[in-house]
């Protein structure tokens, strides 16, 4: 009884995060200020700086949004809920230290505007960041890194209103970079860069799981790897493209989903969002998802039923009130889409789902037939994975006493599936 007491009472953070404050308060310190003190002796550190930064204004009391961030930092290890999700944002505050004075040492800059003289109180708080912040430390800016990170866990916690105030002192903190001149440009974007993709590779919810690949599966991973790679060797080695390192890491991520990450690599929760991280790393993979989804479904009706209230379309392009959808999809995002329910069970695209996949998926969709007297069953295009789930649901459901019959029924209701021999 006792033990199950203990199991029931709230998760209290603070004991936990008074430790990892303890912790990452004495690390950042002492790390940020060593590269800083050390990078101060080298003779090859160098600039990089726009010309048109020179018009960016020198603000002095945004000096106080700038100083904020370590009150948001402490509070931000105490509004967590769970424990996963304080040790995960502890992870990412760790790792942002740790990348970040990594690429102070490798990639040493400066900066190189001289601060105007500032009286008063916003003159007393640049007096005190002079006391231990040298102009190095630059890119990535861990201001930006961390700005990110304190955004995503206070956004998690506070309701509408709350969070746009907030996200507006957020962003307030991270022009501040610019308008303190503490930081160049450069710095923010690459900030903004590896925030996001510490972000995404530390998440607080799910974990990263890897099975080993069909051989279909490691055949499309190989040529997501060729097309990544090709973008990555494109961005460095053409001038002014370093863009396109974007679209490679997004490629080069969806070739591990097919290596063996599976549905992971697109951070979709049950109710069929992807994670904010998750849409910006691969958001150009997605966008080529939305384009070629809008192209080939273009002549395709949305929805078909076949039988007892469950139909088989695509991936809904506006609200579906009249249906509960059961979503198959991994790479497409809910949003701001309506639905009696939503609930996602994501599978890969192109692929086969094994039998135990297959079962649960059909599990869950009699669950929410029985819930809802209308089910809409969609994938991308309504054309093979939520075929492939509404002919075993036809099965198990005995609408169907065999594989051939269960297809040739979705056929005559939505002739334009394909299912290839492995799915059968």
């Amino acid at each position: 009884m006792t033990e199950s007491l203990l199991t029931q009472r709230p998760f209290r953070p603070w004991k936990q995060g008074l430790c990892w404050l303890m912790l990452l308060g004495p690390l950042f310190f002492l790390s940020y200020g060593q590269v800083n003190t050390y990078t101060a002796t080298r003779d090859d550190v160098e600039s990089l700086v726009f010309a048109w930064e020179r018009s960016i204004p020198f603000v002095p009391w945004t000096i106080v949004p700038y100083w904020s961030i370590d009150l948001l930092y402490g509070i931000s290890l105490f509004i967590c809920t769970s424990r996963q999700e304080l040790m995960r944002h502890g992870y990412r505050l760790l790792a942002a230290s740790l990348v970040a004075c990594a690429a102070f040492l490798l990639f040493p800059l400066k900066f190189t505007f001289t601060r105007p003289e500032t009286q008063g109180v916003f003159g007393w708080l640049f007096h005190q960041l002079e006391q231990f912040d040298l102009p190095y430390n630059q890119a990535p800016s861990l201001h930006i890194i961390l700005t990110w990170l304190l955004w995503l866990r206070f956004r998690q916690h506070l309701n509408r209103n709350a969070r746009i105030v907030a996200a507006s002192w957020f962003l307030l903190i991270a022009i501040s970079v610019l308008t303190t001149w503490q930081h160049h440009v450069i710095d923010v974007i690459s900030g903004i860069g590896v925030a996001v993709i510490i972000s995404y590779l530390i998440p607080i919810r799910g974990e990263w799981r890897w099975q080993r690949p069909t051989l279909h599966a490691r055949r499309l991973a190989s040529k997501y790897a060729l097309g990544g790679m090709l973008f990555l060797l494109a961005g460095i080695a053409i001038p002014c493209s370093h863009l396109l390192l974007w679209p490679a890491i997004a490629l080069l991520a969806v070739a591990a989903g097919y290596a063996g990450l599976g549905v992971t690599v697109f951070q979709k929760s049950s109710c069929g969002n992807l994670s904010l991280s998750a849409r910006l790393v691969l958001l150009p993979y997605l966008t080529g998802v939305r384009i070629s989804r809008r192209w080939f479904s273009r002549h395709s009706a949305q929805s078909n039923e076949i039988a007892a209230g469950v139909a088989l379309g695509r991936f809904p392009d506006k609200t579906q009130q009249d249906f509960a959808v059961f979503d198959l999809t991994a790479e497409l995002h809910k949003g701001n889409r309506n639905a009696q329910r939503w609930q996602a069970y994501p599978l890969m695209d192109l692929l086969v789902p094994d039998i135990a996949h297959l079962r649960t998926a059909v599990r869950q969709l009699q669950q929410l037939h029985r819930e809802s007297d209308k089910v809409l069953v969609c994938c991308a295009l309504g054309l093979s994975r939520s075929a492939t789930v509404i002919a075993a649901w036809l099965l198990a459901e005995g609408h169907a006493v065999s594989v051939v019959q269960a297809i040739e029924l979705i056929k005559s209701r939505r002739p334009q599936i394909v299912l290839t021999p492995a799915h059968i």
